[in-house]
């Protein structure tokens, strides 16, 4: 079983629609919504995560760019901008996924951004503004 992390982004005539249930119904998939901002009459957005065999997944996300759906990778849209992290580590404790850790040799804070959910509390945390959501 394969696994994607995802963000899909609905235009504003798409956004009262059940592609998601489509997605997961027709392509026997499992789903896990990570965030979401979908408001009627404008644009929405999701983060999802999906499971499910490796061609199914990819005829689902197929099926939802023919729709007009726009999905992007999740790990392309978390970003640490390197010159403003002072690897203070204030991000590192409030991490519930352990996408930010500190290297016990160097104690310099890694980010792992396949283990990130997008959950947004290491910007809040973090006192240079380094780390940023872009969707």
């Amino acid at each position: 079983m394969d696994s994607k992390r995802i963000v899909l982004k609905f235009p504003h005539k798409l956004v009262d629609q059940p592609i998601v249930y489509r997605m997961v119904k027709d392509f026997d998939l499992e789903f896990n919504i990570l965030k979401a901002y979908v408001t009627p009459r404008e644009e929405g957005l999701m983060v999802l995560e999906l499971k499910g065999e490796e061609t199914n997944l990819e005829k689902s996300l197929k099926y939802a760019k023919s729709l007009g759906v726009t999905i992007q990778p999740l790990s392309k849209d978390i970003k640490r901008n390197e010159s403003k992290c002072t690897h203070c580590g204030a991000c590192v404790p409030i991490c519930p996924t352990a996408a930010l850790v500190t290297d016990l040799l160097t104690r310099k804070v890694l980010f792992y951004d396949t283990k990130c959910i997008a959950c947004e509390l290491c910007i809040k945390a973090c006192p240079p503004r380094a780390m940023e959501l872009h969707f």
